[in-house]
């Protein structure tokens, strides 16, 4: 049975992976669930001091501490700008990893960045001022998405959509914004893709994730980015036999 570390996206939380997880566990897997400082249950830790390497040392602590070995590290949308860092400073640790349409980080650039929101001048300049104690603390992606449902509903039942809103908190921009440290390059190890059609990631990231020569399916339009909500059935087809 696999050690499994899943790693969740922006305004999200552990608690996101809560169906999978679940269903991993009845099935003898070993699961666990980090929330990155500052999100979800560790919303009152959210500051301008919380970079995106902090977010790295998060799940290298759980590592570390919980010593787990041969670990399948899976990473959905804003995990997957963490999950490079991860294998550079604990890759004795990890076996495989696994994208779920997540962001594929470029070594030195932003978040933002690379995900096309911002310029590096931009970025540069946010993450200055928010060293200096000035600024927001947060992006707002939580009202962005409630607000951006209301137009646009997710392709899942309306009673998970609900479920998926009604817990979502902001997250740190210092994590968006700071420079990442390790790009999609730093993972020496097999990675498999799960890309989806039509969406946030779609066409630039998975774009990246051919490049660097991983493994990339993709999926949809049946499906949207939250199918790790909405259709995890999706998810467990993908990722049972990388376990």
């Amino acid at each position: 049975m696999a050690t499994v570390v899943f790693l969740h996206g922006g305004g999200m939380g552990g608690w996101v992976w809560d169906e999978l997880a679940t269903t991993l566990r009845a099935e003898g897997h070993k699961v666990f669930t980090p929330t990155f400082t500052g999100f979800g249950e560790r919303s009152h830790l959210i500051s301008r001091d919380v970079t995106h390497d902090v977010h790295v040392t998060d799940i290298v602590n759980v590592l570390t501490f919980e010593d787990l070995r041969d670990v399948v590290l899976v990473a959905f949308s804003y995990g997957g700008s963490v999950a490079p860092g991860v294998v550079a400073r604990a890759g004795d640790r990890v076996r495989r990893v696994v994208y779920l349409d997540g962001i594929v980080p470029l070594a030195g650039k932003s978040v933002g960045e690379a995900i096309g929101y911002m310029k590096t001048e931009d970025a540069a300049g946010l993450n200055a001022m928010l060293a200096s104690g000035e600024g927001p603390v947060g992006t707002g992606v939580d009202e962005m998405q409630r607000n951006a449902a209301k137009e646009k509903p997710y392709k899942m039942p309306l009673e998970r959509q609900e479920w998926l809103l009604a817990r979502m908190s902001d997250m740190p921009l210092r994590g968006m914004v700071s420079p990442v440290t390790h790009g999609g390059e730093a993972i020496d190890k097999p990675v498999d893709y799960l890309g989806i059609l039509g969406d946030v990631m779609d066409p630039v990231q998975h774009d990246r994730a051919r490049a660097l020569g991983w493994h990339v399916e993709t999926a949809g339009p049946d499906i949207d980015h939250a199918f790790i909500v909405g259709a995890p059935d999706r998810v467990l087809a993908f990722l049972r036999p990388r376990l």
